[in-house]
């Protein structure tokens, strides 16, 4: 089968947005330190930034690979069997 199910789709979003969210995460970390409500206006800059990082790990190509090499594992372990 060379597509995802809903679930297995929805599962392989979360894990990459968390796995990018990690990756972005030092960026926006340092100016949000330290502030609550201030941190709207103050670290705007840090927040371009980190929708510029999310881009880049969450842009169709990079999913498409991602989907790619889920499919490929999901056929190397059905032909392992159990």
């Amino acid at each position: 089968m060379e597509t995802l199910s809903r679930r297995e789709e929805d599962a392989l979003m979360k894990s990459t947005k968390a796995k990018a969210m990690k990756e972005c995460d030092p960026v926006v970390k340092k100016c949000s330190q330290g502030r609550t409500i201030s941190v709207v206006w103050a670290c705007k800059d840090e927040y371009k930034a980190v929708r510029d990082c999310m881009k880049i790990h969450l842009n169709p190509e990079r999913l498409e690979e991602l989907r790619a090499e889920y499919i490929h594992q999901r056929g190397q372990n059905a032909q392992k069997g159990p």
